[in-house]
Order: C-alpha cells, then structure tokens, then sequence
C-alpha cells in the first residue's frame, strides 16, 4: 500500500490494476473501511494506492472526487470503475470482485 501525491499519483497506477483509496483522517467510514482495503490488497490481485484528500486537494479535483470515502479502479493508467458515497464492507468486496471478474474476462 502506497501513499500518492499529485506528483507519483499516475506513475503508481500506469501500469496493472489498481485500486486508489480517496480517504481522510476525519472520514469515519473511510477509516472503517481501511481494514478491508488492506486485506483486498492482501487477498486480491490488485495494488492498493491511497490519496489523503485533505493533503492532496489538487489531485482530488482532477480526479473529480467529490465527496469521500470514494475507490477507484484503474487499468494501466486508466479510470475503468469508480465506487464512493455510502460504501459498506460487503459493498466493497462486491464491488472489487464485480470489477477484477470483468477486467480479467476482457483481457485485462
């Protein structure tokens, strides 16, 4: 798990497929969440970059984040599936699972 700046974000998702955790430290659902982003990256096949939204404002409006906690998925530096607003635990699972099954069956 890495923490990105505007600065390394595109480098750390060029390349495979990631998962951008947009969180902050006042974000309650963001730090519930935070133990199943880490066992996702554990158990999935899938690295995990996080962005602190309060430290990287720049980079969360380029990225059109609008509210948190907010999960990106990327494919060698492509945007290919985005989850936020109310996000529970299975939710995520759902969505993560859902996304790699269709990245995989397209060749990805």
């Amino acid at each position: 798990m890495v923490e990105a700046t505007k600065e390394s974000f595109h480098e750390l998702v060029a390349e495979g497929v990631t998962l951008v955790d947009v969180w902050g430290p006042s974000c309650v659902p963001c730090i519930q969440l935070m133990p199943d982003v880490e066992r996702i990256e554990a158990e999935r096949d899938v690295s995990v970059v996080k962005v602190e939204a309060p430290e990287n404002r720049r980079l969360c409006m380029e990225l059109k984040v609008m509210g948190l906690p907010a999960f990106l998925l990327f494919r060698d530096g492509e945007e290919f599936s985005r989850l936020d607003g109310e996000v529970s635990s299975a939710g995520l699972w759902e969505w993560v699972d859902g996304n790699l099954a269709t990245s995989a069956a397209d060749g990805g």
